[in-house]
């Protein structure tokens, strides 16, 4: 019999508790999966639109909680615009509200000649003229899941908008919502004056990282945000995702340790006798420790396999509710799938160790005597 076959035997001895043992392992490697593909997801959103309509970066206020509760006066987005280095500041007032059975649906608040200018492209219809009051344009996704085209209409905040044209943008964000007027956005909302971000344009002759600091420089109240790793400055929910994720890691490895423990220790008390049998037929202290560690560390590469096929199926039936397509563009990383076996490894060692270390120190005399 050789070393493998001989692992896989003792495993079998009792597969209820080394099923049971490999599905708890699992669901902890499912929750660290999952969560792994949605805050990637959140990354990716949020890095598409920090770019939407072409953009360079985006500045918001800084500090919030939530994009969508950033502020900036048009007194700011004015004196931005005229900054050295900046061609084009577009200034959009993001409302999430509910549409349809969506309550996440982003409406975005935008001036009709700002629109013309950004690179949002149409599938059919036209954009909204300067002066409409209750027109939008609408992403295609958006219009597929409310079952609406153009010259039909939605209703957004017990108001009725009119269809002028459906876009494809490319950005999950702004082709899950629509465009309205800018005032309308305002009035809708009770915020006159103001717009929850500016998307800029630098001068070809200028440097993107200069004109952000110079803006961070001048407006102290203001932050840009040129990548996904500075998102969290205007957003704090991609912190308390990331902080879960590790907090999560960290009860998995700590449960997953503790059944993979009592599993072993069961396991070596059962074999007492076996591991005596063992050690006087020659087997050296350090072979029975690899067969305690390579029993444990197949267990937890089966739940990391499991569980990393949960989690997937997981994250895919989440992404079907309606309230988390608007946000959420799943991204299965190479890297997620790395931490999950990194855990499972962790699990497999730490739970190990006690029982491996009893395995060695039993002499063979003590454990031919045992009962």
């Amino acid at each position: 019999m050789s070393f493998l076959s001989l692992i896989v035997k003792n495993l079998l001895r009792q597969p209820v508790r080394t099923g049971l043992t490999v599905l708890g392992i699992s669901i902890g490697i499912t929750t660290v999966v999952a969560l792994g593909v949605i805050t990637a997801g959140l990354k990716s959103t949020s890095g598409e639109l920090i770019t939407a309509g072409g953009s360079d970066f985006l500045v918001a206020q800084q500090g919030t909680a939530d994009l969508s509760f950033s502020t900036v006066s048009e007194a700011d987005w004015q004196a931005v615009s005229r900054m050295p280095g900046v061609a084009q500041a577009i200034g959009v007032l993001i409302h999430i509200t509910r549409a349809g059975d969506n309550p996440f649906f982003p409406v975005l608040g935008i001036r009709a000649e700002d629109l013309a200018r950004r690179a949002v492209p149409l599938r059919e219809g036209v954009l909204f003229p300067p002066g409409a009051g209750d027109v939008v344009v609408m992403g295609d996704s958006a219009a597929a899941s409310l079952g609406v085209g153009v010259g039909g209409t939605v209703l957004v905040d017990r108001r009725t908008f009119t269809i002028s044209g459906i876009y494809h943008a490319g950005t999950t964000f702004e082709d899950a919502g629509l465009y309205a007027p800018l005032a309308t956005v305002q009035e809708m909302t009770s915020k006159p004056g103001t717009v929850t971000a500016l998307f800029i344009t630098t001068a070809p002759d200028s440097s993107t990282a200069a004109v952000a600091t110079t803006i961070e420089e001048r407006f102290p109240n203001l932050e840009a945000v040129t990548s996904v790793d500075e998102y969290d400055e205007v957003d704090q929910g991609l912190r308390l995702i990331d902080a879960a994720n590790l907090a999560i890691s960290v009860l998995a490895v700590g449960i997953g340790a503790i059944g993979v423990m009592n599993t072993m220790v069961m396991s070596v008390f059962e074999r007492t006798r076996q591991i005596g049998i063992l050690r006087a037929v020659g087997w050296s202290g350090s072979r029975i420790m690899r067969m305690i560690l390579g029993e444990s560390l197949i267990l937890c590469l089966l739940a990391a396999v499991a569980g990393s096929l949960l989690g997937v199926l997981a994250t895919l039936a989440i992404a079907e509710l309606p309230e988390v397509r608007t946000l959420l563009k799943l991204e299965f990383a190479p890297v997620i799938f790395v931490r999950a076996l990194l855990v499972a490894v962790i699990v497999a060692l730490a739970g190990a160790i006690y029982p491996a270390i009893r395995a060695v120190r039993l002499t063979p005399m003590e454990a031919l005597r045992y009962e």
